[in-house]
């Protein structure tokens, strides 16, 4: 069965536009003008990627992502007007795995829904990777902390398989945007860094600054299996 995405986009020629590229790879393509109608078709059809405006009626882009990121770990993309470093940053730091400015390559965008697609979890790791309290179940996408579950994105849980696959090893940034997006990078060095604040978050044990995840300055970043405080 072909793979659905979602597109939750007021502008009629941008949805036909994208949903004519991803038709041709084979997609298929639900489409919502708003974003309350966007965020009720993402939940009753579990689409396996969305392409998310930030400018909506109803409701906007930024909300729609920091539900959805309450909910699953769906995929999205952020295709939107909206071109500052701040912009984007708010955009990621919600649990967007990708953003795109207009205007755009419709060929770049459908060629970055196939990379986060080829890369959702499994691929290059072994299927279940234990470290003291945390585990990462890459058949089931499910990682858990202290026995309890602990939503990730999918750009997100590759970061964290990749660097959780080889602990101590440190990963540059180029490093860790091949691994996770796969995509040639265009020079926004602080996407990973965002995505990587997100992840410490998220690990941190008993509430504390312990983490899996630590700083190597000037050369970036490694998993080690005892955290320390």
């Amino acid at each position: 069965m072909a793979a659905r995405i979602l597109i939750v986009e007021d502008d009629a020629k941008t949805v036909e536009l994208v949903r004519l590229y991803l038709a041709r790879d084979g997609y298929r393509v639900l489409a919502a003008s708003d974003g309350i109608t966007g965020l009720n078709i993402a939940r009753q059809n579990k689409p396996a990627l969305i392409i998310l405006d930030i400018m909506l009626p109803g409701m906007n882009g930024i909300e729609i992502c920091r539900q959805l990121r309450l909910e699953s770990g769906v995929p999205v993309i952020m295709l939107t007007a909206k071109t500052s470093d701040d912009d984007k940053l708010a955009g990621l730091d919600t649990g967007a795995d990708d953003y795109i400015t207009k205007p755009f390559s419709p060929r770049e965008l459908a060629a970055r829904v196939r990379a986060i697609l080829r890369r959702l979890p499994g691929t290059r790791t072994p299927e279940i990777i234990k470290c003291g309290q945390l585990t990462l179940d890459f058949t089931r996408h499910q990682v858990t902390l202290n026995g309890a579950g602990v939503k990730l994105t999918a750009v997100e849980l590759k970061l964290l398989g990749a660097m959780a696959a080889e602990p101590g090893r440190v990963f540059s940034r180029s490093q860790l945007i091949e691994q996770a997006l796969g995509y040639d990078f265009d020079g926004f060095d602080r996407t990973i860094d965002v995505h990587i604040g997100n992840l410490r978050r998220k690990l941190r044990l008993n509430k504390t600054n312990t983490c899996f995840i630590q700083t190597i300055y000037g050369a970036g970043y490694r998993f080690v299996c005892e955290p320390e405080i």
